[in-house]
């Protein structure tokens, strides 16, 4: 024994964790992104944002802007009020706005990226039993979000548009559910996009039954074909049953961690309240510093880059996906977003193919964590918007590699 342990004292016994955690599942992606953070592995895991596109001056001026001297630095760095910066509501606003979903700054609650906005709104309106429909399959994290709170995801059908909103009204009915969780454009992690007459029908949905919708909507600014669609909270029936969410992460830097929640006036003092519980309130000096960028950059030109680019990224993924995969496999063409949905033929274990992937210094995700319900294990996500064209050629031969190894 060594001699510093003769007089220690025994070691308590870890204490119990809360029964709320047990069916909440680590994140599959974060632990593969841990795989993939060696130096020279081609990852088409991540939903990770091109770094070298964000616009690092920009948002170094807005720093710079609001740290200066005296009363303007004084605030920044200042506790501030649950709600959110009014100049980072007010800028928010305008631009849902002017993108079709009227909004004023009143209406929104700003939180540590959408993510929060999801523990949040499970706080407020989920009991542990209670049960909600979600996408099959659907975000990760929203499904371990749902866990947290106890409540029960049930899986509704999804063909190549989306949902099923028969489906939706079936299974509200069957299980008495209260909301839908839904991420109607440039879906994580399929890339899909619900058609027009499908929203018109689940806006019609919520208005008949009740059903609360919850829109999360991180993707629908980046999109390279088509026209774009509108929100579920403008349409006839869905304006006073919609919780819209969104964030910068994905149009300025995940690192901000600054996301919102649209609210209907019934919710808005709960959602606060739950916030205050939480942390107070959004960080002062980031809110500030976003605010003052997105009043003083040119956010279209800046989203022209950023559709251009990962555009032709889409495009550099898609002209080699099938010659990679095996014999056999399928996949489909967002119009948008950072995600393409693939699935291997019968027989093929995703999980597996990552594995001999990881090998090559190549890695995407596997399917089946995302499924709420009966996983397909045939099931892979690769984002295209880490990588330039270049590299995601060099990723897809690697990953051909792989599959050669396994046949």
């Amino acid at each position: 024994m060594e001699p510093s342990t003769l007089n220690s004292p025994p070691r308590a016994a870890v204490p119990p964790l809360a029964a709320r955690l047990r069916d909440v599942k680590s994140s599959p992606v974060r632990e593969i992104l841990a795989l993939t953070a060696r130096a020279g592995v081609i990852s088409f895991a991540g939903g990770l944002p091109a770094p070298e596109l964000f616009d690092a001056r920009g948002l170094r001026d807005a720093y710079s802007a609001v740290l200066a001297d005296g009363e303007v630095a004084g605030r920044s760095l200042q506790y501030s009020t649950t709600e959110g910066d009014p100049a980072l509501r007010a800028a928010i606003a305008a631009r849902l706005t002017a993108r079709g979903l009227p909004t004023q700054a009143d209406e929104l609650l700003i939180t540590s990226g959408s993510q929060q906005a999801l523990t949040l709104l499970a706080t407020v309106l989920l009991e542990p039993g209670d049960r909600i429909l979600v996408e099959e399959p659907s975000y990760l994290a929203a499904l371990q979000a749902f866990a947290l709170a106890g409540a029960e995801a049930i899986p509704v059908p999804c063909d190549e548009d989306g949902l099923d909103v028969d489906a939706v009204e079936r299974l509200a009915a069957q299980h008495g559910a209260k909301l839908l969780y839904t991420i109607p454009t440039f879906h994580n992690p399929t890339g899909r996009t619900l058609p027009l007459d499908r929203r018109r029908a689940l806006a019609t949905l919520a208005a008949r039954t009740g059903l609360w919708l919850v829109e999360d909507d991180p993707y629908s600014e980046l999109r390279y074909a088509g026209d774009p669609l509108p929100a579920l909270a403008t349409l006839p029936g869905a304006e006073d049953r919609t919780l819209a969410l969104s964030t910068l992460s994905k149009v300025a830097a995940p690192g901000l961690r600054i996301g919102w929640v649209r609210t209907p006036p019934e919710l808005r003092h709960a959602l606060t309240v739950a916030k205050q519980a939480a942390d107070l309130h959004s960080s002062t000096v980031d809110q500030a510093a976003a605010a003052h960028w997105l009043t003083h950059v040119d956010l279209d030109a800046h989203l022209r880059t950023l559709r251009g680019e990962y555009g032709a990224r889409r495009d550099a993924l898609l002209g080699g996906l099938l010659d990679a995969l095996p014999e056999g496999s399928t996949h489909n063409r967002p119009d948008g977003g950072m995600f393409v949905w693939a699935r291997l033929p019968d027989g093929w274990d995703a999980q597996a193919l990552l594995t001999r992937a990881l090998e090559h210094d190549v890695a995407f995700v596997p399917g089946y964590p995302f499924f709420a319900g009966t996983p397909d294990h045939a099931t892979l996500r690769l984002s295209f918007t880490a990588h330039d064209a270049t590299e995601i050629g060099e990723g897809l031969a690697r990953l051909a590699a792989a599959v050669r190894s396994v046949t």
